[in-house]
Parts: structure tokens; sequence; C-alpha cells
């Protein structure tokens, strides 16, 4: 199990010299890659590209949209004030923002680049920066804040970027409506991989090293509701916790074995017997 957050933080909805990095609407040349049209020897991991001359090929990738090659084509949907919390935006996929005209709005994912995730805390501890037992969101940001002329080395490693859209704010005390399309309960809504598991399925998880999200052996009735790049295998699950900094320290530290228990209709069981 590893966990996740909605992170929080301020915006603008233009550009100024305190909030230069934006977030990107879809662009309109990017195309869903799926059975029907995905170019032979493509990997069934890339899930989106652009039409160039008639023709399927990968869509720009984090270090070129980084670089500018969207720039003038009007996609910004808001602007932050640091790259580090609109990479982690980008990991978490949602956030909460809060304007400098006083209101606030809701992000969440729309679409990405459709290169393959990778996660650059294991790019740092296969580098040697950081013990591999010691990878966390809160250790990831420490040496990227110590480091800045690594900074764009250690980004551009993950070539996955993520579009976002505006959703309606909801009901505040839950999260944000994530790939189930519901918003999510903090503490009870999970992340599974998509290919293997259905939303909506009940998961029991029972993971007695956890111990830090509500200060006992984590031992709780999950339901699944979301998804992501990473979560991939059939007993790998993201935990949603919450929204703000300290559901963040939480989740950031969540990494640990877990006994996962999927719950079926006992009449499902007993039609497969039969």
């Amino acid at each position: 199990m590893t966990g996740y957050y909605e992170p929080e933080a301020p915006a603008s909805y233009r550009r100024t010299e305190r909030f230069p990095v934006p977030l990107y609407r879809p662009p309109d040349d990017l195309v869903k890659v799926d059975g029907g049209n995905r170019p032979e020897g493509w990997d069934p991991s890339i899930t989106f590209a652009r039409m160039q001359d008639g023709d399927l090929v990968p869509y720009h990738d984090r270090e070129a949209i980084e670089r500018g090659a969207l720039t003038g084509r009007d996609l910004e949907l808001c602007w932050l004030a640091d790259r580090v919390d609109a990479f982690f935006i980008h990991v978490q996929g949602a956030a909460r923002l809060k304007m400098t005209d006083g209101e606030s709005m809701r992000v969440t994912y729309a679409a990405k680049s459709g290169h393959p995730f990778t996660a650059i805390g294991r790019v740092l501890a296969n580098l040697g920066e950081i013990p591999l037992e010691q990878v966390t969101m809160q250790t990831i940001r420490s040496w990227l804040r110590d480091h800045p002329e690594r900074r764009d080395e250690i980004l551009w490693k993950n070539r996955s970027y993520i579009f976002f859209r505006e959703t309606p704010f909801g009901d505040p005390e839950l999260g944000p409506v994530a790939a189930a399309k519901v918003q999510l309960q903090p503490g009870r809504s999970i992340a599974v991989d998509r290919l293997l598991h259905t939303f909506a399925t009940p998961f029991f998880i029972a993971a007695p090293e956890l111990r830090h999200v509500d200060g006992r052996p984590f031992r709780r009735l999950m339901i699944a509701q979301d998804t992501g790049s990473a979560i991939t295998g059939p007993a790998r699950g993201d935990l949603f916790i919450g929204t703000g900094h300290e559901a963040g320290e939480i989740a950031g530290t969540i990494r640990h074995a877990a006994d996962v228990y999927v719950l079926v209709p006992r009449r499902l069981v007993e039609e497969r017997d039969a």
C-alpha cells in the first residue's frame, strides 16, 4: 500500500512574477490510443499520442512541455507559484487551489501525455541520492529543495505529464471527483489497477505495520473508486487520506505491506462453482 492525497496550493488565473508555472488543459491535438488505433509495436501502456502528417506519434513529454512545447496555445487553466508543488499535483492527480481573488478552485485529472510514469524516488535511490528504504514524498521534496541545480534533471526523468480540468467543488469534506466519477472519501477510498478490478468493489485492507493513519494497526474496509498509472497488480493499492498538508504528511510516508481481501457476492462464487 501507498497513500495519496489532495494537495492545497495558492494559484492565479493569470501569469505573474509570483505565479509562473502553468497547469494545462488537454490540448486539442491529444489523441486517445486504444486497441483500434495503436501503432504496431507500441507499448500497451501508451494511452495518448498526437497526430502528425496522418500518423500517430508520441506526444510531447514533460521536458518538451516545460521547455515551451505548448506555449501560446491558450491551454493554461491556472498558474502556480512553485514547480515542485506543480509536479506533486501531477503525481496526485488533483488539487484544491486558493485563487488570488479569494475564491477556491478544484482541479482533477483530465488526460496525460501518454508516456509511462516513472517514480523519481526510485530514480534518486538508483542514483544513490536517497536510500530506497528512506524514499518518501518528504525526502524527495527535501532533496529537490537542496539540489536546485539538478531539479530539472530529476523531474524530467518522469516523462509523463498530466493535463487537468476544473471540477465542481462539491462537498468540501470529501475529496475530488476521481476516476469512478464520485468524490473520494478520506480513509475509505482506494485506487486500484483498473485492468484487474472494477470500481465500487469493496476491499478489506490489513496492514499491521501501518499505524500512523489513526494511531493503530490499519484494518479497514475500503471501496475502489480511483486508479493510477503507478497502481499495477492485483494486490497493489493507493489509500486516499484526505486534503491538505496534514493528509500529505501521512500519505507521503505510507509504503507498507498489506493483506488484501477482495469481497465479492457469495452468489457469484456459487454460480462459478455450480
